[in-house]
């Protein structure tokens, strides 16, 4: 699966639970407010000053190292 900016942010941390840490990480601490619910990747990284496409970047590269079995550490 690839993520893109347009997904909403609680289907994303659907895909796999660890991709709240990476968002936690990159400074989107909104992953448990009632607006990731309804609130897209680029929404929520515009709100707080980040870089939409660099998230979605961070995520597409832990999902495939994941997918060819590599450890990822956060």
């Amino acid at each position: 699966m690839k993520v893109t900016k347009d997904m909403i942010i609680t289907d994303v941390m659907n895909v796999d639970p660890a991709i709240s840490s990476l968002l936690m990480a990159s400074g989107m601490h909104c992953i448990s407010c009632f607006a990731a619910g309804g609130e897209t990747i680029e929404q929520a990284a515009m709100v707080h000053g980040l870089d939409a496409d660099d998230i979605v970047d961070m995520i597409n590269e832990y999902l495939n190292l994941k997918e060819n079995g590599e450890d990822v550490e956060f």
